[in-house]
């Protein structure tokens, strides 16, 4: 049994080649003949052709700038949200700072405490009273029907 060498690498390129060349010199001579009133065309319009392809890509990143994800719209949200954020916060650090002062109070000021001891428990000293008001009574029925719940 006889082997065979197998062709060389480059030998089966220059074969293809020498095959297929004329056929691909051939689709490039048409293309380029297809083509050529585009490129003609391109070649004496081309400051026209960059002045409007800079003036769309202007246009686009402005339009990106002002609506896109991050844009001007978004940040005035943003912002307005920090603001009521920003206010929410003073007003608990203030609402904190009442708390700390009363408590505060409650812990040195024996006045404060009394003060505490008769308004929420109802405590009294000897001889004093208390008067405790009723509660309003109900408001009849108008005879009207109420709208929504």
């Amino acid at each position: 049994m006889r082997v065979l060498p197998a062709p060389v690498a480059g030998e089966r390129l220059r074969a293809v080649i020498e095959e297929q060349g004329p056929k691909a010199e051939e689709f490039a001579a048409r293309y380029v003949e297809r083509t050529r009133p585009f490129w003609s065309w391109l070649a004496a319009e081309w400051r026209r052709v960059g002045t409007i392809a800079a003036l769309a890509l202007t246009l686009g990143l402005v339009l990106h700038a002002m609506f896109g994800a991050n844009g001007m719209v978004v940040y005035q949200q943003k912002r307005a949200e920090r603001q009521a954020l920003q206010a929410d916060v003073e007003r608990l650090q203030k609402e904190n700072d009442q708390y700390v002062e009363r408590i505060k109070a409650l812990k040195t000021d024996h006045r404060a405490i009394e003060r505490e001891a008769r308004e929420q428990l109802h405590y009294t000293r000897p001889g004093e009273y208390v008067y405790v008001a009723p509660d309003p009574p109900p408001k009849p029925p108008t005879g009207r029907a109420k709208n929504g719940p």
